[in-house]
């Protein structure tokens, strides 16, 4: 009984020790995982900085009226082209009752003036014919007279500009709003009959149309104050039009706003730059437009792909697993200098024929996926 136990007891161990036995050898002949690995190479990096704007015509003005009144004729439409000089629309006079009133009382004041100067004047002048007045006393009773003619001449050319809103109703009237540059009819924001006001040092006045230069267009933009300090005014620029299928057009930027704005939180800066346009292509107006900046480019510097980079969670500090031998990689710090957003610059920590662990797989994956297409 007991020798049964005995090599019942042996059989157990031995199974037990078979299966302890298999365990570990499976464990440790687990085939060792496969990441794929890339070398550095040596390419062309620059960084841009991409200012989103509007393009707008360099010499853009608004007409107003030099008298208030109402829009009597519109001779143009939104989109002619015109000359400088050109009539554009014509103000009807509304006068004030009141002042209409006060100018007429003025012509007659002023014509009683007159009328009674000019019967010393003549009564004068027969008297000093006859030698019975010194020169003095008619020539002063002949500046009295002249006085008296101007003011009551002046009077009625008040009356007729408050009345008319001009004093000939020539081409030079205030009623006509004429062209003062030549260009592209922008806007016409009045309608005929709508009532304008004039433009003076205590109101802007009613637009009545708005013109442009078609010729010569401007970009305006705007940049993170991150980039600001990186951009002087004469660097060539790249203008792109998304509303005519990503149309590029040289420029060159002229001015760099001294000043930021801040706007949802972060500070942008006005760019502005003059963009060559070429004859072909039907610009309008206050197209979207996109500029990129070359900030800074180097050439033949060796570089990896920045979805290689990984970073330490205490120190930050950018590193790479570099393979050692078979399945084995090592932790290598790098130092980095520009990057593109997609390579990136390694001035210290690589050198070229380095094998560098592939560890973002769904980064890889989709780069794969996208060539692929």
């Amino acid at each position: 009984m007991n020798k049964t136990l005995k090599i019942s007891l042996i059989l157990v161990v031995i199974i037990l020790l078979a299966f302890v036995l298999k365990y570990f050898k499976d464990a440790n002949s687990k085939t060792i995982e496969d990441f794929k690995v890339e070398e550095p190479f040596y390419t062309s990096i620059s960084t841009k900085a991409v200012a989103t704007g509007k393009l707008n015509p360099e010499e853009e003005i608004e007409l107003k009226p030099q008298i208030s009144g109402i829009v009597d004729d519109i001779l143009i439409e939104e989109g002619d082209v015109v000359k400088k000089g050109d009539l554009i629309a014509k103000i009807r006079v509304v006068p004030n009752e009141q002042s209409l009133v006060s100018a007429n009382s003025r012509i007659s004041s002023t014509k009683l003036s007159y009328d009674n100067a000019k019967v010393l004047y003549e009564r004068n002048k027969s008297l000093f014919e006859k030698g019975v007045i010194s020169k003095q006393d008619f020539e002063n009773s002949e500046l009295a007279f002249n006085q008296a003619k101007e003011t009551l001449h002046q009077a009625q050319n008040d009356y007729q500009i408050i009345k008319r809103g001009s004093i000939s109703g020539g081409s030079s009237a205030n009623t006509n709003i004429i062209a003062q540059i030549a260009g592209t009819i922008l806007e016409i924001p009045v309608r005929e009959g709508d009532q304008v006001i004039q433009s003076n040092n205590f109101n802007a006045g009613t637009t009545i149309a708005i013109i442009a230069d078609m010729s010569h267009m401007i970009f305006e933009g705007k940049v993170d104050e991150a980039e600001v300090g990186k951009l002087k005014e004469g660097k060539e620029i790249k203008v792109i039009l998304g509303a005519i299928n990503e149309k590029e057009f040289p420029a060159k930027l002229t001015f760099v706003a001294p000043r930021g704005v801040e706007e949802n939180g972060a500070v942008q800066f006005t760019v502005k730059a003059n963009v060559t346009l070429d004859k072909t292509t039907n610009i309008r107006a206050g197209y979207s437009a996109n500029a990129e900046i070359d900030i800074e480019s180097k050439d033949s510097v060796l570089a990896i792909r920045e979805a290689l980079l990984q970073y330490n969670r205490i120190t930050e500090k950018p590193f790479v697993e570099i393979l050692e031998s078979e399945g084995k990689y090592k932790k290598q710090n790098v130092t980095l200098g520009l990057s593109d957003g997609i390579n990136v610059e390694i001035t210290e920590g690589v050198k070229k024929g380095d094998k560098i662990k592939v560890w973002n797989k769904a980064s890889k994956d989709n780069e794969d996926e996208g060539q692929g297409r």
